[in-house]
């Protein structure tokens, strides 16, 4: 398993070690997890504004129940 050193002041190291007791994790864990939360919350915006994006140059939408009907699931 790889390692990454990160320095912090140590205010910051107080705020990452009881943001990790909150959350009954260690401080490595607690901050691997709120860094990989991050990231997908980063790539879940990106592809947010690709589909938006992809909806104004086609604003056609259809409703659940015609879809339903269509597919003949209604």
């Amino acid at each position: 398993m790889k390692a990454v050193t990160i320095r912090l002041t140590d205010e910051e190291m107080i705020l990452a070690q009881e943001y990790a007791a909150e959350e009954r994790r260690t401080t490595a864990d607690a901050m691997r997890t709120a860094f990989f939360e991050m990231l997908e919350d980063r790539y879940d915006l990106r592809d947010l504004r690709a589909a938006k994006a992809q909806h104004d140059q086609n604003p056609i939408t259809h409703a659940h129940e015609d879809v339903m009907k269509e597919f003949g699931l209604a």
